[in-house]
């Protein structure tokens, strides 16, 4: 922040392209008072968490059947390998066609964008479980439906963290391109209004929230949950 405010003060750039960051708390206070960024945060927020969800529930299945399964893996992996190459900002027209411009063609897009790298990191995390612990649970007798729940998945439970965790920012990256391409109630839709009224106090302001979300997500959720593992695993104090 006294960078910023620094910069701003030695006037290297324009005031209406570089505001400062009193400026940018200012809009910032407008949006929370006239409840615009209340309802921004919220539409992206339903979008996200329903393509994030619909990830997770196809992601972590198809990527444990693809390490499971040899000729799907052979099959299915490669084409889900290139898919993971492709931005996801080009499922954009396609969505558009199929759904046109409504809240599937987005929801379409963030499912894409964190699906992939979902299945692509739960595939790598079972593929990288070590034989001897089947075997183990084999010779044992544990059932079939057991040996997925209670040997495979959890001892691929870092992969599938690491997974949940990379899903969730591909996710936001697609949303914001959704939402920046057209018209519709959301964070990306401030943004898009705030350069076509060249406002870069509510430009800025807005990234600011993008950020502040990520944090808040990584550290209440996503860093919990790799403590936990990590103590599980005896891993806590393992720099």
């Amino acid at each position: 922040m006294a960078l910023w405010a620094i910069l701003f003060r030695l006037g290297i750039w324009d005031a209406a392209l570089f505001p400062s960051p009193w400026q940018v708390l200012q809009t910032l206070g407008h949006a929370l008072a006239d409840r615009s960024l209340l309802y921004a945060t919220g539409a992206s927020l339903r979008r996200l968490l329903e393509g994030y969800a619909l990830s997770l529930l196809i992601g972590v299945p198809l990527g444990v059947l693809l390490a499971r399964v040899k000729w799907v893996e052979d099959t299915v992996g490669s084409l889900v390998l290139g898919l993971q190459t492709l931005p996801s900002i080009c499922w954009l027209p396609l969505a558009i066609l199929w759904f046109g411009l409504n809240n599937s063609a987005i929801l379409f897009v963030v499912v894409m964008g964190a699906l992939l790298a979902i299945t692509v990191a739960v595939h790598d995390g079972v593929k990288n479980v070590p034989p001897v612990y089947l075997r183990a649970a084999q010779t044992m007798g544990t059932r079939p439906l057991a040996l997925y729940t209670e040997v495979l998945l959890p001892a691929a439970l870092p992969s599938i963290l690491t997974g949940a965790k990379l899903g969730w920012s591909f996710a936001w990256r697609s949303l914001m391109a959704g939402e920046l391409l057209f018209v519709s109630t959301g964070l990306g839709h401030m943004l898009t209004m705030g350069r076509e009224l060249a406002d870069m106090s509510q430009v800025i302001a807005v990234m600011l929230v993008i950020i502040g979300l990520g944090l808040l997500t990584d550290r209440a959720l996503f860093g919990v949950l790799e403590a936990r593992v990590r103590e599980r695993w005896g891993l806590l104090g393992v720099k």
